[in-house]
């Protein structure tokens, strides 16, 4: 018996997943909508079934679905979310209540997106009916049409992990994990366990695809047992599959790394050589994320606006040479700058914005680095420098390492911004 139909269900968050879940549920339950927010919707079907703060607490309701975005601790039914934590699910629950399709689950610090990506390619030229969902911007309950042999490519963030309860993949991922949203979960070890809830959940005739060369990974496994087959994957250890692959894109570190993880899936689902091959040759990656923006003799551009952390940054800067870094945003809470010295040389830091104070104290003493009120400003300065060393070949690598709500909406409002930058400033470069 599916334990959400015909239930009385309150709907938390009324971002992407909040919306698909009320349009999903709405002619199979009694459904309830609440948001902090309120005012910002218009839709008449949607204010119809909002219900008031007041009401709320009186109200007996069966199941809450809670949107990823919604912090527990920082909302306007904190205490009343607290009391009832039994209650509360995830679209992921909702989804796996209704179907039991085969899900390639992937997770991690960084390097989540592009993973689902390629491996949502790959199965597409290789004939399957498959979806991309999850935090890459497609709600697991939007999608149409599901088939029993319908498989679902899904990127999980560890909000939707924590808040689950019932989910379960037939193929879990966690491709690294360093520390990242501790001002949500406030300790590393909760937001271990979070990533971790996916392998928990596992049956015995499961697979599970882990990063062989990471200390909070291998930590976890030694202090827990898990029921379904543990795959580790030796990032360290370059195939020859690598000879055969002419793409820019998988020259960096991270995106080797990602590769790496999509091959042993594809060895698990026994699928054609070839067709992998092609894949990811023509493989141009997402935008924002390690994107190459201008490629010339003597300059390269890469706009990196996804990178949110020292960690997902790390792979470019040892990747690159005479490297000049733009950075700057929110910090997050315990990040730390681990990059070994032999590449300290070979970059000069510029950093923008107001939490300047963070980037300084984290790269001092490291490498040399200047500040700036904007990233205009830092852009501008960098390309008055290359116009006077016009014959030193010379990259510019825009991964900020900090969250991008001190100035813009999301990292692709930042990503448009830095490339409307370049196009206006490059000139006579």
């Amino acid at each position: 018996m599916n334990i959400f139909l015909n239930k009385k269900i309150l709907i938390y968050g009324l971002g992407k997943s909040g919306l698909s879940a009320f349009n999903f549920f709405k002619n199979k339950s009694d459904i309830f909508l609440y948001d902090d927010y309120q005012s910002k919707f218009k839709s008449l079907e949607v204010q119809k079934r909002f219900i008031d703060y007041k009401k709320v607490l009186k109200k007996n309701f069966d199941q809450i679905i809670l949107s990823p975005g919604i912090d527990i601790n920082k909302c306007k039914l904190s205490n009343f979310l607290k009391k009832n934590y039994f209650k509360i699910y995830s679209d992921l629950d909702v989804f796996y209540s209704f179907f039991k399709n085969d899900c390639i689950t992937i997770t991690g610090t960084n390097g989540k997106s592009t993973t689902c990506q390629l491996m949502y390619e790959v199965l597409l030229k290789q004939k399957f009916d498959v979806r991309l969902v999850g935090n890459i911007g497609n709600p697991i309950l939007s999608i149409k049409k599901v088939k029993k042999k319908t498989i679902f490519v899904i990127e999980a963030s560890s909000y939707q992990l924590e808040y689950s309860k019932i989910f379960r993949s037939k193929y879990a991922v966690i491709l690294n994990l360093s520390p990242d949203h501790i001002e949500r979960h406030k300790t590393l070890r909760r937001y271990v366990k979070a990533k971790f809830k996916l392998l928990k959940s596992q049956y015995k005739d499961n697979l599970a695809f882990v990063k062989k060369n990471d200390f909070l990974i291998n930590k976890q496994l030694k202090s827990n047992s898990y029921n379904s087959k543990i795959i580790k994957i030796d990032t360290k250890k370059k195939e020859k599959f690598f000879k055969n692959i002419n793409n820019n894109y998988f020259f960096t570190e991270t995106n080797q790394e990602n590769l790496l993880f999509v091959l042993e899936i594809s060895k698990a689902l026994n699928l054609k050589k070839n067709l992998l091959i092609k894949t990811i040759q023509k493989f141009n990656g997402l935008k924002y994320r390690q994107q190459t923006l201008l490629k010339r003799k003597n300059l390269i551009i890469i706009n990196d606006s996804k990178s949110t952390s020292f960690s997902s940054s790390i792979g470019l800067l040892k990747s690159n040479k005479n490297i000049y870094w733009l950075l700057g945003g929110i910090p997050k809470k315990g990040d730390e700058f681990n990059l070994p010295k032999k590449y300290f040389k070979n970059i000069e830091a510029f950093i923008y914005g107001k939490d300047r104070k963070f980037f300084n104290k984290k790269l001092k003493g490291k490498i040399i680095f200047e500040n700036f009120i904007s990233l205009k400003d830092a852009l501008i300065k960098i390309l008055s420098i290359i116009k006077k060393e016009k014959f030193i070949r010379k990259t510019i690598i825009f991964s900020p390492s900090a969250a991008s709500f001190d100035s813009f909406k999301n990292f692709e409002d930042r990503g448009l911004y830095f490339n409307k930058l370049v196009k206006r400033y490059l000139n006579g470069i």
